[in-house]
């Protein structure tokens, strides 16, 4: 194992360790800049998107263009249970969703890219916070990160369990969904189980709404196109012996193109109030948009695609992966420029979000190639034209 390598593991234990959430992130940022200055970048600037990181690298050839390269650094409300020496020192927050990877092997990118500068124009590494709930792409844009670097076309990766190391699967078009929140208010009459006709029973008519909102993605939606409604929190009462006046149910709408995703909101703003009114309950919908769909720009995947193949082979790149109904807030920045989103593999891990998750070392080596090589075909191609939204 090179120094380079063994260096950039040492990294993703130490964050792995030392996982902070959302946009509270000192310990993180301080870290990550410490290491951007060593590696002598051009231009290193924190605070953006509340705290953010860029930095940028100039290539030996000098160009107006300049290219982006993404990292998330928030970790996630999870207690650890891997067991492992590097395990998190912070009980109840862990990296479970391969973020330190993320970093490390931008960091390696970093290291290497401003070592040897053997690229045109510019490279902008972007260190973004809050993915996980908190639209941190949302607020460094906001804050003008693109505009104000430049930053014509970008990229990003992400950890993938069950894909072989070494191995890098997108697609073009539509590769994650967007994912928005639902709230279900029920309102009605409190009362005693033992005279239920005095009362309104709002845990029988959630459970009747919760029912009906299945049939919306599997009847009043064309099955072809991929979409799910998952109601995942039901909270109402407090007592064996009493009807509660209240319930609240909770939940999550993804879908992979806007249509669908405006009409599983439209039916749901439809259908639960009819059924609440069935059983004599009010019911009132909130319906809360949040991340969009990730929609990869066709040419931009296939610079992408051709630099994974130049790094681990034609057989180990899957072009045409299929979409998957998790979402990422990198849609932002892909719906304000043209860019490409891609999965690393992470061998036979735990799943995603899962206490028992922990990245691969394996795969930072091929992180690292991947960015730098990616930085040379992307930074000596012709310019972007326009812009891509979802």
């Amino acid at each position: 194992m090179t120094e380079d390598i063994e260096r950039a593991i040492g990294w993703r234990r130490h964050l792995h360790a030392h996982p902070e959430i959302l946009y509270d992130l000192p310990d993180t940022t301080r870290f990550i800049a410490e290491r951007l200055a060593e590696a002598g970048v051009d231009v290193l600037e924190t605070g953006i998107g509340r705290c953010g990181i860029v930095a940028l690298i100039h290539g030996r050839s000098p160009s107006d263009r300049v290219v982006g390269l993404r990292a998330d650094m928030d970790a996630l409300p999870i207690h650890e249970q891997t067991g492992l020496s590097y395990a998190s020192r912070t009980p109840g927050r862990m990296h479970a969703c391969g973020h330190d990877g993320h970093m490390a092997m931008l960091l390696g990118a970093a290291w290497r890219l401003a070592a040897t500068r053997a690229f045109s124009g510019t490279i902008a590494l972007v260190f973004q916070p809050a993915e996980e709930g908190g639209a941190g792409a949302k607020a460094m844009i906001d804050d003008g990160v693109l505009d104000r670097f430049g930053i014509a076309e970008i990229y990003g990766l992400h950890a993938m369990p069950a894909l072989p190391i070494g191995h890098f699967a997108t697609r073009p078009g539509a590769l994650m969904a967007s994912s928005d929140l639902i709230a279900i208010d029920l309102d009605g009459r409190g009362g005693h189980p033992g005279a239920p006709h005095l009362a309104d029973d709002v845990v029988l008519a959630g459970a009747a709404i919760v029912q009906a909102v299945q049939r919306i993605t599997s009847r009043t939606r064309d099955p072809i196109e991929p979409a799910v409604v998952s109601l995942t929190c039901f909270q109402a009462g407090e007592r064996e012996n009493v009807m509660p006046a209240k319930a609240t149910i909770r939940g999550t709408v993804r879908a992979l193109n806007e249509a669908a995703r405006q009409g599983i909101e439209l039916e749901l703003r439809r259908m639960v109030p009819q059924v609440a009114a069935g059983f004599g309950v009010e019911a009132t919908v909130s319906y809360r948009r949040e991340y969009p769909v990730t929609i990869n720009d066709p040419e931009k995947v296939s610079l992408a695609v051709g630099a994974a193949r130049s790094v681990v082979g034609d057989q180990a790149v899957d072009s045409s992966a299929r979409p998957i109904l998790a979402s990422e807030d990198f849609a932002y920045f892909l719906a304000e420029r043209p860019g490409a989103f891609a999965f690393i593999g992470n061998g036979p891990s735990s799943p995603l979000h899962a206490p028992t998750f922990d990245f691969a070392d394996a795969a930072i080596p091929f992180g690292i190639d991947f960015l730098c090589r990616l930085t040379e075909v992307a930074t000596a191609a012709s310019p972007a034209n326009g812009r891509t939204s979802s």
